[in-house]
């Protein structure tokens, strides 16, 4: 992986769509930034956000470009609308929920980087069923928690 020595920009407009569970724009990679991090947007429809899941690699930093989001993190609940960011820690089960009626728009940047290169890779090898949806997440280092842990958060 090249170092990380000189900027790396994305343009307005540009950036690498992934239709996987919803759409997403993969803004940078993290071949851009020595692996420092990776940045892409979620459009996430009404209602909808992924169930509670644990980042064994990562942190996050998400701000709201549209709408209004639940965030749950272990024990802590935050609303957000536009404007608002949360960072949520590695390690830590979490989840999110578009709470509007409209579609919402996040921007999320991932350190380090590589988990942006999962919703590509869940577009082209389309697992079907949840425990190939969970095998490709694992080489993620992401963990989809069960149901019952599910709706304590």
């Amino acid at each position: 992986m090249k170092e990380f020595t000189t900027a790396a920009a994305s343009l307005p407009g540009h950036g690498t769509p992934a239709m996987a569970f919803g759409k997403h724009i993969i803004r940078m990679m993290a071949a851009n930034t020595g692996g420092s991090l990776g940045m892409f947007e979620a459009f996430v429809p009404a209602g909808e956000g992924p169930p509670l899941h644990v980042h064994e690699r990562e942190d996050e930093l998400i701000r709201v470009l549209a709408g209004r989001f639940g965030f749950w993190c272990a024990g802590d609940y935050v609303e957000l609308t536009e404007g608002g960011c949360i960072a949520l820690p590695r390690g830590v089960p979490h989840r999110f929920r578009n709470l509007g009626k409209t579609e919402g728009h996040l921007m999320v940047v991932v350190t380090p980087g590589g988990f942006e290169s999962f919703f590509p890779i869940i577009e082209l090898s389309r697992p079907e069923t949840p425990d190939e949806i969970a095998s490709v997440a694992r080489g993620f280092g992401l963990t989809f928690l069960p149901e019952g842990e599910r709706e304590a958060a």
